[in-house]
Formats: structure tokens, C-alpha cells, sequence
């Protein structure tokens, strides 16, 4: 079972896996044996609003660190997502196509977004934030995007 950092602002409680990586965009990667999946942390989703619509990368697709590995349209903001990671999409979320909101419903688990098959992990992982530094990063934004800070 997965344990979280957890922050309460306001009337939102974000959530941080702590066992995964993080990008400063809010995109998580979590690798097992070379692949990696990639979705969307708690706080991102959440202050995107509803999902209403997700284009992720074709399977096959060749993607750098930084390049798009998803689009998503929410009620507030269309948001291209930057891939943390560098290599193939070998899947994508079945799930997405007709049930978008998974994303909002489950972050961390059911609204992944793909998995990638890493051309080199060791290397993109020590751009990502662990997840005590996204913690920290994440309560900024929030207290920033406040108008707090």
C-alpha cells in the first residue's frame, strides 16, 4: 500500500506518494525493472480541475525529457504534459478514452497516464524531485498560487 505526504490548505488535502519521483511540472515517474509509468501527482490534478479529456503519446512514440507525453483539457486550462523521463510509450492507459476522470479520482493509481520503457533512468531520475522535495516545492505553489507568499 502506498503512504503519502500529506498537506492540508484551505479546503484540499494534497497528497504525495513517497514512492515515486517527481518533476517541478507535477508529472510522477515511478520505475520497475527499467519501465517507468508516468501520471499526473495529487496536487496538479487538483488544481487543474476536472479532467474532461486526455491525449497521451502513441505507443511507439520516442519521447525526450520534456517533450509531451500528454495533452489534458480540464473546465479551467488545456495543459501539455512534459515527459520527466526519456524513451518508448509502450502503454497507454485504456482507461483514459472513455473515463478521463479517473485521473482526478485516483492520481496515483488507476489514472496513470503511460509507461515508458526508460533509455536511461539512472540519468533522468537525478533531474526528478524525491518526495520530500516536491512536498516542500508543492506547498509553495499552493501558498503562492494564494496569493500567501
Amino acid at each position: 500500500m502506498t503512504e503519502f505526504l500529506e498537506y492540508a490548505f484551505e479546503k484540499f488535502t494534497f497528497r504525495v506518494a513517497i514512492d515515486r519521483y517527481y518533476s517541478v511540472d507535477g508529472i510522477w515517474a515511478k520505475e520497475v525493472n527499467g519501465l517507468v509509468t508516468v501520471g499526473l501527482s495529487d496536487f496538479l490534478q487538483q488544481s487543474s480541475g476536472d479532467i474532461a479529456f486526455a491525449e497521451v503519446a502513441e505507443p511507439g512514440t520516442e519521447l525526450g525529457v520534456g517533450d509531451e507525453v500528454a495533452d489534458i483539457e480540464t473546465i479551467k486550462v488545456d495543459i501539455s504534459l512534459p515527459s520527466p523521463v526519456s524513451g518508448a510509450v509502450i502503454e497507454v492507459n485504456p482507461a483514459l478514452e472513455m473515463e478521463p476522470e479517473v485521473i482526478n479520482e485516483d492520481p496515483y493509481g488507476a489514472g496513470w497516464l503511460a509507461i515508458i520503457e526508460a533509455a536511461n533512468w539512472s540519468s533522468d531520475k537525478e533531474k526528478l524531485l524525491d518526495p520530500q522535495a516536491y512536498y516542500e516545492h508543492m506547498v509553495v505553489e499552493a501558498e503562492e498560487e494564494a496569493g500567501n507568499l
